[in-house]
């Protein structure tokens, strides 16, 4: 049983970011996007100590990304579901940010106080989502490879910290107040230490958060209260 370095990477700036769009499944990587994924991939290690797989999530921001750093670092990309982005209700896919309308919905999803099985129409509510953070949990834990980079989606990567160190105890009050105060940024790096243990609970260590360097001292915590 060994540690485990887990780098998770946001996909770079898609040309819907820019413009203030809702997205779904589909979204390419603006040209800004393209860069920070390549200006993200020359701060890997590349002898001792480098990564040795990348995990993506299927979308095609995502995908990008992932081959824009696979092809620097020469590594093999694995995709799965378990690291795609949190579905988006079908009524505000496609649309702005700013309709009044797309708003409130995401106000009552991702901003208010509700019941953990709350849910607006299709999308994917918070115990869906807290699921999907534990199955993925499970799937590093099972890993052989001790250097991973993980590449995926704002929401989901929030979801992914809030139960790392909450587990549990993390409900949906809870959840929607610490997304608002840890932002994830394009193509910025979350890293992660794994130990696992024989006698007690697995640890999982913050490392750096929303970094654009790998061995620098994290500028902010995980905020949890």
């Amino acid at each position: 049983m060994s540690k485990k370095l887990i780098y998770f990477v946001r996909h770079g700036e898609t040309e819907l970011n820019a413009k203030g769009i809702k997205q779904g499944v589909e979204g390419a990587l603006s040209a800004r996007g393209r860069a920070q994924a390549a200006d993200t991939a020359q701060k890997f290690p590349r002898h001792q100590g480098s990564p040795q797989i990348i995990i993506s999530s299927p979308y095609p921001r995502t995908r990008e990304t992932s081959e824009i750093i696979a092809n620097q670092l020469k590594l093999n990309i694995e995709y799965t579901d378990l690291l795609a982005e949190r579905r988006n209700p079908s009524e505000v896919i496609g649309r702005s940010t700013k309709d009044r309308e797309v708003e409130a919905i995401v106000d009552r999803i991702e901003k208010s106080f509700h019941d953990d099985n709350f849910r607006y129409s299709d999308e994917e509510n918070f115990v869906d989502l807290r699921d999907r953070a534990k199955k993925l949990l499970q799937l590093i834990k099972s890993r052989p490879e001790s250097r991973i980079i993980m590449v995926t989606h704002r929401a989901f990567l929030k979801m992914i910290l809030a139960y790392m160190f909450l587990d549990e105890t993390l409900d949906a009050k809870i959840f929607n107040k610490v997304s608002y105060f840890n932002p994830i940024d394009n193509a910025g790096l979350t890293i992660v230490q794994y130990t696992p243990h024989w006698f007690k609970k697995d640890e999982w260590k913050l490392i750096a958060q929303n970094s654009n360097l790998i061995e620098e001292p994290p500028k902010t915590q995980f905020i949890l209260e």
